[in-house]
């Protein structure tokens, strides 16, 4: 009989590294079923309840509630989903906990749902990780801007701890830890958070007979196993080598209690042979206009100002110098009149929805839907407008994202550092046949880092376009307001590629090998009905 795995989540934002793992269905059945998931902020956990509801409705009925079918397709408001299904919304409750980690009322809650785990499940996983912003490169710089900062004593340094605090208890079968790659230089006291981290790591189960042995996920010859890590690098797993269509780094920590780590050799999943990319993504949804800020907006004035911009930067780049970037512009000038899009949302379906054989898409579009959700565009300055037109067609002549140098000067900000180098990447285009630079929280600010790659289009990408980055299903609704849903999307876990890492954890805790030589099509066995669902010192953790 096949094991069932009980799921703790910290720090789980929006539920992707969640996702992941209860959607991994093998030969029918679901091994990893989501115990308690925590998370603080308010709208993130809204939308993981309102996930671990639709879960565990589909498990009972199989299929979506229409009612939410119908508040996908934005047709009614939000329903009270307890009237919906009383049982199915008491169940995502308990499990999708608004805490903060770290408080005794946190503690108390997570400790009660492990003691619940161990009598109903066969064993246990701990997914998740602390906040990223301690950790991340940029974060540290932000951090380090503002009055009376002390790295010491910023609490999020030490969440961590609170992921240890419960790993000790739980004693599960495996954890997964994730963050990001800065959490390998940054430094507390002098010390390196990574070597805290260790050392913390090093002394657990000591008490009680059982250790973990650490491992970094390994991508060679086409497979992903688990391997040791012989230096903190090692432990940085690449998105896109697993299909994502993102450029997106981070550190993932997985160990296996010592009982099961004889099981490990041998064990793989094949990977994918070609890099997605933002075309293979949301290449085929909806085309949208952006909207003007600060003046009026309508599809006439802002198609005006696309093509006054067009016809300037074709003007500025002659034809007579052989310059293809004159050619385009003049393209985009001379189709504008006629092809532009003129709508700032649009829910319709693909054509051809629910039919690729494109394995991402296949995860991506889900078979009871009847719209596209949460696509619709943000309002640009008219200024920008030209910027992100310059950035398009530029992009796809040159096949780069241009510098702030390659601007002509009558694009250039009025900031007097534009041309310092620090806002070298202050726009950037999302190029259409390569994978995405890593979507993150930035995006909810204003967008420049995150420009469509369709230079008709002009706009930066939309809450729906950035999810399918980041490879969420078109079912996935993030709560909140739209600030808040590029937040949650921007600081998640991809799912396509957590339940990749699902899988990598199943077959290393059961000794699995029989879907180590298949391809990955093979290996995700999702059929579309069911895609819902310490020897640590090998290294010298001081090394770069």
């Amino acid at each position: 009989m096949r094991s069932t795995f009980g799921i703790v989540d910290l720090f789980a934002g929006p539920g992707g590294l969640g996702e992941g793992f209860a959607s991994l269905v093998e030969e029918s059945h679901t091994p990893f079923r989501i115990g308690i998931s925590v998370e603080k902020e308010a709208s993130a956990q809204r939308t993981l309840t309102l996930r671990a509801f639709l879960r565990e409705y589909r498990a009972q009925h199989g299929s979506l509630p229409k009612q939410f079918i119908d508040f996908h397709a934005g047709e009614v408001p939000e329903p009270d989903w307890s009237e919906v299904d009383a049982s199915a919304w008491r169940l995502a409750t308990e499990e999708a906990r608004g805490l903060e980690l770290g408080t005794e009322a946190a503690a108390t809650a997570i400790d009660a749902a492990i003691e619940k785990l161990k009598s109903k499940y066969d064993d246990t996983i701990l997914i998740g990780g602390p906040p990223c912003q301690a950790y991340s490169l940029v974060g540290r710089a932000r951090s380090r801007g503002k009055v009376g900062y002390v790295p010491e004593e910023d609490e999020r340094h030490y969440l961590f701890r609170e992921y240890i605090r419960v790993l000790d208890r739980l004693r599960p079968a495996a954890f997964v830890m994730e963050n990001v790659k800065g959490m390998l230089s940054s430094t507390v006291e002098s010390r390196l958070v990574f070597e805290m981290l260790m050392e913390d790591l090093s002394s657990l189960g000591i008490s009680h007979g059982h250790q973990y042995e650490l491992r970094a996920i390994r991508v060679e010859n086409g497979k992903a196993s688990l391997q040791e890590a012989m230096r903190p690098s090692d432990f940085l797993v690449r998105a896109e080598e697993f299909g994502v269509p993102q450029r997106r780094h981070r550190v993932i920590i997985i160990g296996i209690r010592s009982d099961l780590a004889a099981k490990v050799a041998g064990t793989n999943i094949a990977v994918f042979e070609r890099t997605k990319t933002v075309s293979d993504a949301i290449g085929t949804m909806p085309h949208l206009r952006s909207g003007i800020s600060r003046s009026a907006d309508s599809a006439v004035e802002w198609r005006k100002e696309v093509i006054k911009s067009a016809k300037l930067l074709a003007r500025i780049h002659p034809a007579k110098d052989g310059e293809p970037l004159h050619e385009a512009f003049s393209s985009v000038a001379r189709r504008m009149a006629t092809e532009g899009p003129v709508s700032r949302k649009d829910t319709r379906l693909a054509e051809g929805y629910r039919g690729a054989s494109d394995e991402l898409l296949n995860w991506l579009e889900r078979p009871d839907l009847r719209a596209i959700a949460q696509h619709e565009t943000r309002a640009h300055m008219a200024s920008d407008l030209g910027r992100y037109l310059f950035a398009a067609v530029f992009g796809a002549v040159r096949g780069f994202s241009p510098k702030a140098a390659d601007f002509p000067l009558v694009l250039s900000p009025d900031h007097r550092n534009w041309h310092s180098g620090a806002f070298n990447d202050r726009f950037r285009v999302q190029l259409a046949d390569a994978a995405a630079t890593t979507v993150t929280s930035h995006i909810s600010k204003d967008g420049h880092y995150f420009i469509h790659p369709d230079p008709l289009q002009c706009r930066s990408l939309t809450v729906r376009e950035a999810a399918r980055l980041q490879t969420f299903p078109d079912d996935y609704l993030f709560m909140g307001n739209r600030t808040q849903q590029y937040v949650q999307i921007g600081n998640a876990v991809p799912p396509f590629l957590a339940r990749q890492i699902a899988k990598i954890v199943l077959n290393a805790i059961t000794g699995d090998k029989s879907a180590c030589n298949g391809n990955v099509s093979q290996q995700r066995g999702i059929p579309a009905e069911d895609m819902d669902p310490m020897h640590n010192n090998l290294f010298d953790y001081r090394q770069t």
